[in-house]
């Protein structure tokens, strides 16, 4: 599939408008003028709803019972790290008016047409398989606490109804969202409340020093900006006159506010004995009354599902996105199918050890997304002076477009970070093993390393490929 110039007409059914049950026909080309609809306010709640979960609320139970903080100082890590996923997710969010194409499309810019399928790879199997699997098992020991059914069948129920959301597409996404947030918002805050009632917040911790307070950054910096290479998938269809200060605003807030809040619920749940061998979610909701521990169940289910709808949706238009000739039977929908699939053996598989996978798996993402976002961000930065909207959006759906500093970048800044910093169970890099009181800053040194060797060489014009990177 390739990527028409943003003024073309492109593929998509001209009768899909804003209809909210229709199946969308679009992949990866640009959206037409014509098709254009919406406003920013929807990105509000469309990156508000998918964070009111479980796999939010981890990211603060993980900071005080694995990384050993107290709640306060897993706050604050918390509070750092989302805010700064979250600002860049609001100035990403901005090339989906102007260039009407998904996120993983726009990473021409920075790695080069058939360069970009790396990153667009990794991002459809970071989104389509890892985060639907982590979803989707939070869903499963929430239906399983809730009814007693046994995980598996659990598991099933839930992913047939994340395929299904993905299957219709962008506008039924968009819809499930808004009407999600506010069941979804009210039902948490009353828990937060209740929690903190019974929290005991002078308490926990167990000494992570600085080592756990950059290891909770590091996987809340990595929650929050693992959406990051979604950013226009839901911004594209928008008008080019959308209001540029709300298209950065409001998913900026929506995710920020909803992954601080949650997580530190999440914290505070975790200075509360839980019942002994209790599943993760039913220890987050063993401290509640019953009637609230049911409807916190239910919005955990709803929560994971608002989550996977994004993810497998986006894992699919990442696919697409590799700007190969698929043939035309394999379409985004079949894609979401065959990704929900693949991500529900992930889960399968992970239902036995599901903490120990999501605290590997949350900073696994950072390790990639931070040197990508470096390369991205200068490479944007750097735009501002060198074409054209005309220009750059011509060059989207140039094949001969090569721009191997991109490449050389984000390989060299993985390369870099993660044998020297990655502080996991299975592997512990040569500083955390030489100084443990550096905890995890694999993303930190990644995203830098990076961001300053492709500001370097994407100024040196050498050949074919530096040329035109720097046209």
């Amino acid at each position: 599939m390739t990527t028409a110039p943003a003024d073309s007409s492109g593929t998509l059914a001209p009768a899909y408008g804003d209809k909210v049950i229709a199946v969308e026909t679009a992949g990866s080309e640009p959206i037409p003028d014509a098709e254009r609809h919406g406003s920013p306010l929807q990105l509000l709640w469309t990156w508000a709803s998918p964070n009111i979960e479980f796999a939010t609320v981890f990211i603060g139970v993980i900071s005080v019972l694995f990384f050993g903080l107290s709640f306060w100082a897993a706050t604050g890590a918390i509070v750092l790290g989302t805010a700064v996923g979250a600002i860049t997710q609001g100035f990403l969010s901005l090339d989906g008016p102007r260039f009407g194409v998904p996120q993983m499309v726009i990473g021409r810019f920075s790695f080069g047409y058939f360069g970009n399928i790396l990153p667009s790879a990794a991002n459809g199997l970071i989104a389509g398989v890892g985060w639907f699997a982590v979803n989707s098992v939070s869903a499963a020991f929430a239906l399983n606490t809730l009814t007693g059914l046994r995980p598996l069948p659990s598991l099933l129920l839930v992913v047939v109804a994340e395929i299904v959301i993905g299957f219709i597409g962008h506008n039924f996404v968009h819809t499930f969202e808004k009407y999600a947030f506010p069941a979804l918002a009210v039902i948490f805050l009353l828990a937060g409340v209740w929690t903190f009632k019974d929290a005991h917040l002078s308490g926990g911790g167990s000494g992570g020093g600085i080592g756990g307070f950059l290891l909770a950054f590091s996987a809340a910096w990595g929650y929050a900006a693992g959406w990051n290479p979604y950013a226009t998938d839901y911004s594209r269809y928008l008008p080019r006159t959308a209001n540029k200060l709300k298209t950065i605003v409001y998913p900026a807030v929506g995710l920020f506010v909803s992954v601080a809040v949650v997580a530190v619920i999440g914290a505070a749940s975790a200075t509360i004995v839980a019942p002994k061998d209790a599943t993760p979610t039913a220890a987050f909701t063993g401290h509640l009354p019953g009637w609230l521990g049911d409807l916190v169940l239910l919005a955990i289910i709803l929560g994971a599902i608002s989550a996977n709808a994004l993810n497998i949706y986006s894992g699919a238009i990442s696919i697409t996105s590799f700007g190969l000739k698929l043939p035309t039977w394999l379409s985004r929908s079949v894609l979401v199918v065959v990704s929900g699939i693949a991500g529900t053996a992930a889960a399968w598989s992970s239902l036995d050890d599901a903490g120990s996978a999501y605290e590997a798996f949350l900073l696994v993402i950072a390790y990639w997304v931070a040197p990508w976002l470096g390369v991205v961000l200068v490479e944007r930065w750097l735009q501002t002076r060198t074409a054209t909207d005309e220009e750059l959006s011509a060059r989207l759906g140039d094949r001969t477009f090569t721009n191997w500093p991109g490449i050389a970048a984000l390989l060299i800044g993985v390369a870099v970070s993660v044998p020297l910093f990655s502080n996991q169970e299975d592997y512990v890099g040569y500083v955390p093993k030489h100084w443990p009181s550096f905890g995890d800053i694999t993303p930190l040194v990644g995203f830098v390393v990076a961001a300053v060797l492709y500001s370097v060489l994407r100024r040196q014009p050498t050949g074919q490929s530096a040329s035109r990177a720097s046209a």
